[in-house]
């Protein structure tokens, strides 16, 4: 089992806030990077193709309200099967931190071609969350 697991950002929002922002795959858009083209999603769902790489579908399977947002792989035609999880745990009323954590069972080839971009990836997510801004 491959485990890659973020930095953890520290977001001046509530963990309430931080949770509705993140449960929602049509916010996701608002963090992606340059190098993330051909952004669709629903609430539920969403595919993308990160330049040099596979296009990727991704679905929400659980939401555990204010702590864990739980994503697995979808689509026909996905490169490899993976969970996602993203936990967001209160420090104050009105901070928070998240992080992400990716897990699939890979061959090693496979591994060493995407340990390194996925890790430059799903940090530059977490350094996004740091800009949530939603108070609804």
């Amino acid at each position: 089992m491959t485990k890659i697991e973020s930095d953890i950002a520290e977001i001046a929002n509530s963990q309430v806030n931080v949770f509705k922002f993140l449960a929602d795959f049509n916010n996701f858009g608002k963090m992606m990077p340059p190098q993330v083209a051909d952004w669709k999603s629903t609430a539920d769902e969403c595919s993308f193709v990160i330049s040099g790489m596979a296009k990727i579908g991704m679905k929400i399977v659980e939401r555990k309200p204010n702590d864990e947002i739980h994503v697995v792989s979808a689509g026909e035609k996905i490169p490899l099967k993976f969970d996602l999880f993203i936990r967001i745990t209160s420090t104050g009323d009105n901070t928070c931190k998240g992080q992400l954590i990716f897990e699939s069972d890979m061959n090693p080839m496979i591994k060493m071609m995407v340990e390194k971009p996925l890790t430059n990836f799903f940090n530059l997510l977490a350094s996004k969350m740091k800009d949530i801004r939603q108070d609804s």
